[in-house]
């Protein structure tokens, strides 16, 4: 489906076509009438380019495609080459809608990955249902969503159970079966069941919000080649036109003055020279690559993104939130005491700490526990059961005067029961689902070094480390020592990505070649600080990230160097008269078509 402009141009090329096709016939028998329809036509399809040709002369720049076909045809058409110029035109103007409908397409096909905003919310007020803008639902708000429906802001659901459709949010193809307790995204769609839902944000920082200012904001980030070929291009015209005048003037002083065959080699080789095929198929080569990615689940904010990412050799991991859950679990109980795991639970049964609340979770007995008192930079101490239980660190071990046998493990919580030493509770942070799969496939694509960054001990580092299948890791850092960490590999050249979810790794996510900020859009800091968000809290969508990232440098690689190859190849063919005009229409229009729909394989997903 063409726009208005299209359409315009679309007639205008038919109507030129009509009087091309008539002044080609009548040529045969009356040839001024038919070169008069030929000027004809030439003037129904290239109205507008000599237009647009003269406000750029008055302007003070008039270097550009417009410019190059109106003195290429224009001189055509002085020479009595009225089908030469009427074709130029003719084609130019043909692969100026076909452009036109190729970026079109890439601009929609990332439109309606987007296309997330809902249009109304309805509020429970005063025991109605009310019909009201998004922007109107306050924190606390009860909302109704019915099948078919955008979900208006993030939220969880207090009544209702449905299928819910988080594709164009998370990139999960299989649509969510959620009810009552279940978190919410705003942009989702509600497939089936009435749901009432109470609101977490306001829509201006729901996640559906959020992703449509990083989608805004992401065309602004133009790819190194983007930038080169736009200043190659505002270099190259002027250039090519200086070079076509001397090839039309300075030949003629030494072969007899035959202006007329050297004048139409000029225009060939303006013909040629067009570089539209390069500024227009290098950005919508990254525009594809965009619109794939954000397919996949993810955002690239622009170009740049995606070309620093096809170069990052080393990917370096904050641990806890981007490797692992947070939730740790108990997984061995070294000691003598059968109730040990009881006593401690009972003393860490009010902490709200992640290892306290696995510890209590595992737990077979609720003991009741008495005089607790946290200890700062130890643990903790309560009565429990007519006991003395100190819970904690190996710091407490020794603080009490005493000392622990050395127990393998990631982490763990030591005991003292009545002055004692009474064992230890060992317990691991979860690896995420999919984790390990992820940092293997990063592997199997070349990348060279993959690195853990965390907070934890030695063993505890070492242990997820292994698990993972990292080459890599850093134990016992603080956030500052991170930023040390990406740095040192900065200077030795690596090209880095670091993968992050925190407020505290923003500094990061900044310093390396390319941040990755993870987790449902992550906090404010880390995706604004970021250049990929992984919309979906996994690392699944990061290898496919890579392989896109990829491809749509080699595809704009290709149209720079199938474009320069043919166009240079045929400008050096037009100086001796081989090439024709013909074949500098192919050379021009010809190559921009196939350049734009090689353009067109970075917008696949699939890789």
């Amino acid at each position: 489906m063409m726009n208005k402009k299209q359409k315009r141009m679309a007639r205008r090329i038919g109507v030129g076509l009509g009087f091309f096709a008539a002044g080609l016939i009548l040529k045969c028998f009356l040839p001024v009438a038919g070169e008069v329809l030929l000027t004809a036509a030439w003037f129904a399809a290239g109205r507008e380019v000599l237009t647009d040709a003269l406000e750029k002369i008055r302007g003070g720049k008039p270097f550009d495609e417009d410019f190059l076909m109106t003195v290429a045809s224009v001189c055509a058409l002085l020479l009595g080459e009225f089908v030469e110029a009427a074709a130029v035109m003719l084609f130019f103007q043909v692969g100026e809608l076909f452009e036109s409908i190729a970026v079109e397409r890439s601009r929609k096909s990332v439109a309606a990955l987007m296309d997330l905003r809902p249009d109304v919310a309805y509020i429970l007020r005063e025991g109605e249902w009310e019909e009201s803008a998004p922007e109107d639902v306050a924190v606390g708000d009860l909302i109704r969503v019915n099948p078919g429906e955008r979900i208006p802001v993030d939220g969880v659901i207090v009544e209702g159970a449905a299928s819910v459709d988080t594709s164009k949010i998370t990139g999960e193809s299989v649509p969510a079966d959620l009810a009552a307790g279940d978190p919410v995204l705003s942009g989702c769609i509600n497939l089936s069941g009435v749901l009432t839902i109470r609101a977490e944000s306001e829509f201006a920082s729901s996640t559906v919000a959020r992703i449509l200012d990083l989608m805004d904001s992401a065309s602004e980030g133009r790819s190194h080649t983007e930038n080169l070929i736009t200043r190659f291009a505002q270099v190259y015209t002027p250039c090519v036109v200086y070079a076509a005048l001397a090839l039309a003037l300075i030949p003629p002083l030494f072969t007899g003055f035959h202006f007329a065959t050297w004048v139409h080699r000029a225009l060939n080789f303006l013909v040629v020279s067009c570089p539209c095929a390069l500024v227009i198929s290098v950005p919508l080569a990254y525009f594809g690559g965009m619109g794939a990615v954000s397919r996949a689940g993810m955002i690239a904010k622009g170009g740049i993104a995606l070309e620093s990412l096809a170069r990052v050799d080393t990917f370096v991991f904050d641990k806890t939130g981007t490797l692992t859950t947070g939730d740790f679990r108990v997984v061995k109980v070294e000691s003598q005491r059968s109730d040990l795991l009881e006593l401690v639970a009972a003393a860490e049964q009010a902490s709200h700490h992640p290892i306290a609340k696995a510890i209590v979770r595992e737990a077979k007995a609720q003991l009741d526990a008495s005089d607790i008192r946290e200890i700062p930079g130890q643990g903790i101490f309560a009565r429990v059961g007519g006991h003395d239980v100190h819970a904690g660190n190996l710091r407490m071990v020794h603080a009490l005067g005493l000392t622990a046998p050395e127990v393998e493990g990631s982490t763990m919580v030591y005991a003292v029961v009545d002055g004692e030493y009474a064992g230890a509770i060992v317990l691991e942070d979860t690896v995420k689902a999919g984790a390990r799969e992820s940092i293997q496939a990063l592997h199997d694509l070349g990348v060279r070094h993959t690195c853990m960054l965390t907070g934890d001990r030695e063993a505890a580092a070492r242990i997820a480390a292994g698990t993972l299948g990292m080459t890599d890791y850093r134990a016992g850092l603080l956030p500052q020592d991170k930023l040390t960490e990406v740095e040192k590999l900065l200077d030795s050249g690596a090209k880095v990505a670091f993968v992050g979810d925190g407020v505290n790794d923003a500094p990061v996510l900044s310093a390396a070649h390319v941040g990755v900020a993870m987790g449902g859009v992550g906090s404010d800091a880390a995706v604004e600080a970021s250049d990929l968000v992984l919309l979906k809290d996994d690392l699944a969508g990061l290898p496919k990230a890579v392989k896109i990232a990829r491809r749509t440098v080699a595809i704009a690689k290709q149209n720079i160097a199938f474009a320069l190859i043919i166009k240079f190849g045929v400008m050096l063919l037009s100086i001796p008269g081989i090439a024709n005009m013909w074949m500098a229409v192919f050379a021009d229009v010809g190559v921009a078509m196939l350049c734009i729909l090689n353009s067109f394989r970075a917008l696949k997903s699939d890789v």
